[in-house]
């Protein structure tokens, strides 16, 4: 979700901006030598200068934040904790859950993966006459919509209606004597998250969810998100040339009706980035209802939810209490430890290289963009925030001034959302100093 200080601002990020220089480069997953528990440090080398003043720097912010709060930093290169209080304790993560979610999607479907907006024809053409209806099947992609708003809402990403209607007109079809109809069954209707019970929380995902929606969710007077993109696509084929009326019901496409059409995501590696530069809720729901259908034989977020953590408990022996994909749900439950054990566990992994690219970047994009603003972890610092009412976490990688690689975990519950930011930004300043 976006917090207060990124909201305003949310449409005016670049997927381009400068990244910071962080090692990276594909290697396999190293047991670390004191286990997957990073609270658990055992012997510990003499604590340095450096370490103690990133440690003051930290307690103090942390003092100021209240007991309910904790943190971890460890450093990649020297593979050893350089701070911690209370990180073993589990909180609720808010969009720092989107991690776990983009790192479920890498590890099942891969970077490449891309998910299909299929046109089916009922019936049979005779000439330029479709004889029966057409279906517009959705398979679970958020960036189907019109090349207008993907221009300004998915930086020029997505698939649009008149590439469908493009298509059908190259099979010569020219009417259609029955009508769109919208198929949004690969997913449940439910069309929120559960902040609001599933039901519909436009707040914080700006539109509402369904495996079929067209322009990021939006609906309009008597649609569902599903029937309002059949009607987008009706509204191209008319552009096009066909003659077809929409449907305002939805329907179940025939298992062998004939594919006339077919377009396609941006690849998985371009989705979690639009997703996690502007912590996207509808994508990160949408995402695991796909994980649900496809793992779990049910599109919902139950099912979702559970493949991403058996995704995460089987490769990286971690079990955080996820409920969701977004983090609205503040019941989940991850300690600092968990994230960082993550983070250390993918570091110069393909899978790591992947998540980093897709966080946004300190001072600079998304909803890290007014963060440490002016001090040293300005373009020095990759993180991937979460906000909810009096929850604020900051988490992700730092190329510090030392040279040292660094991935931390801060979470400050109590305090209001700017205050809570205004520690945090203190916190990051100290890490990239070390």
């Amino acid at each position: 979700m976006i917090g207060s200080l990124s909201r305003t601002a949310r449409h005016d990020v670049r997927l381009d901006a400068g990244r910071p220089v962080v090692a990276t480069g594909s290697r396999q997953p190293r047991p670390d030598p004191r286990g997957p528990g990073l609270t658990r440090p055992g012997r510990r080398p003499p604590v340095t200068p450096a370490e103690a003043k990133l440690g003051a720097a930290i307690a103090k912010q942390l003092r100021a934040a209240g007991p309910s709060s904790g943190a971890l930093v460890y450093d990649l290169g020297q593979r050893a904790e350089v701070f911690g209080a209370r990180a073993a304790i589990g909180r609720p993560p808010a969009s720092v859950e989107k991690l776990w979610t983009t790192v479920a999607l890498l590890r099942t479907l891969g970077p490449r993966a891309r998910l299909h907006t299929v046109v089916v024809g009922a019936g049979n053409q005779r000439g330029g006459v479709w004889h029966g209806d057409l279906y517009l099947r959705g398979g679970g992609d958020p960036t189907f919509g019109d090349a207008g708003f993907n221009r300004f809402y998915n930086f020029g990403y997505g698939p649009t209606p008149t590439q469908l209607a493009n298509q059908l007109r190259a099979h010569g079809i020219r009417r259609v004597t029955g009508h769109v109809i919208a198929d949004e069954s690969l997913f449940d209707r439910h069309r929120g998250g559960l902040l609001t019970g599933q039901l519909v929380d436009v707040p914080d995902f700006e539109g509402q969810l369904s495996a079929l929606t067209y322009d990021h969710g939006t609906i309009v007077a008597h649609y569902s998100p599903a029937t309002f993109a059949a009607q987008a696509l009706a509204w191209a084929m008319g552009r096009a040339g066909i003659q077809a009326p929409a449907s305002k019901r939805v329907g179940d496409a025939p298992r062998h009706g004939r594919v006339l059409a077919v377009v396609s995501s941006p690849p998985m590696s371009t989705m979690i980035r639009l997703m996690n530069v502007r912590s996207d809720d509808l994508f990160a729901e949408s995402f695991a209802k796909q994980l649900g259908s496809r793992f779990a034989h049910s599109g919902t977020l139950g099912a979702g939810a559970r493949v991403i953590a058996r995704t995460i408990a089987g490769a990286y022996h971690l079990r955080p209490t996820i409920l969701d994909g977004s983090g609205l749900s503040r019941q989940d439950r991850t300690s600092p430890a968990q994230i960082v054990d993550l983070l250390r566990d993918v570091w110069q992994t393909s899978t790591g290289d992947q998540l980093t690219t897709s966080l946004p970047v300190v001072g600079v994009n998304g909803t890290v963009r007014g963060i440490a603003l002016k001090t040293p972890a300005a373009g020095h610092c990759l993180a991937k925030t979460g906000t909810l009412d009096n929850i604020t976490n900051l988490a992700g990688y730092c190329h510090a001034r030392g040279g040292h690689q660094l991935a931390f975990a801060l979470f400050v519950d109590g305090p209001a959302n700017g205050p809570a930011f205004w520690l945090e930004s203190k916190m990051l300043a100290a890490i990239a100093s070390y």
